[in-house]
């Protein structure tokens, strides 16, 4: 048995959560089209025969311009170090941009050997794919360069094969029918917020979280109270609509894909919105979010 854990790094919207969704064949990490989406790291595991390789998901790195930007770079960039593998992911419509290039500095500088995946080869010719492969083996010093589809799973085989090949642990870290490590509020809230990105106009979803107030499970039916923190006034009554038009459609998305979560119960979900100004440069706030998990500023 083959054991050992892999760092999923990357840009904004490179298709990270994709990926480890695509890889272990549920949805463990939300996805959008929208950037900054994960905002915390996310452990998938997957269990095969002969393997279990435990991915890290992590928040796209980016020009952090907030506390809560800063926390999602540090959070990306510590998964790198003690892991056995980095996959450097980026989008090939894109290719390695000047950008990359301090971020794949810092990932060298780690033990781990670094794999180079072009996504979304779907959207390349043939041309493109060759000139963006062809850059990366001529100006950087990759373990591996694997061309992918995140979202058809388009070379996921390989890639797992050859990844293979550099693990050398036998330990089973994780039970074999675990998937994530994540706890159920943890998922709820992700879930909630997934559709409030994919249903808000695009200055609303990253000024907005979501925390689990309470959690009543019964034999036929699951009640979940949660509350959703946005930054203005302005994007309470967004989040809220028209008659509470926008709210009912968040819910009635959330539920659906929340009852999954436990056997396809009956879902009852209230949700509330409250205005926190600033939440996201408050270390109080942040820490309360779950986005720190060290000393917070009083």
């Amino acid at each position: 048995m083959k054991s050992g854990f892999i760092a999923i790094i990357g840009r904004p919207n490179a298709g990270k959560s994709t990926l480890i969704n695509s890889l272990l064949k549920e949805k463990i990490a939300i996805t959008t089209q929208k950037a900054q989406t994960t905002r915390n790291a996310i452990l998938g595991i997957l269990n095969e025969e002969d393997s279990q390789i435990v991915f890290i998901d992590t928040p796209g790195i980016h020009d952090a311009k907030t506390a809560l930007g800063t926390y999602m770079n540090r959070e990306a960039m510590s998964q790198a170090e003690g892991v056995d593998i980095i996959y450097y992911i980026v989008d090939g419509n894109k290719g390695l941009q000047n950008q990359d290039k301090e971020i794949l500095e810092r990932l060298f500088s780690y033990e781990a050997p670094v794999f180079l995946l072009v996504n979304k080869i779907d959207e390349l010719s043939s041309d493109q794919l060759i000139k963006r492969l062809a850059y990366a083996q001529q100006n950087y010093d990759f373990a591996e360069i694997i061309p992918i589809s995140a979202l058809n799973k388009d070379n996921l085989d390989e890639l797992l094969e050859t990844s293979k090949s550099y693990l050398h642990d036998s330990i089973q870290y994780y039970p074999e029918d675990m998937k994530t490590n994540m706890n159920l509020e943890f998922r709820i809230s992700e879930i909630i917020r997934e559709k409030i990105i994919l249903n808000t106009r695009e200055e609303v979803p990253h000024l907005v979280a979501c925390r689990i107030e309470e959690i009543r499970e019964k034999s036929s039916k699951v009640q979940i109270e949660a509350t959703i923190i946005c930054n203005k006034d302005t994007h309470k009554a967004i989040i809220i609509g028209r008659g509470g038009s926008m709210l009912k459609k968040i819910n009635d998305q959330a539920s659906s894909d929340i009852a999954k979560l436990f056997d396809n119960k009956k879902i009852i979900l209230s949700l509330y919105v409250r205005v926190e100004e600033d939440w996201l440069n408050s270390q109080k706030q942040l820490f309360d979010l779950g986005y720190f998990s060290g000393d917070r500023d009083e």
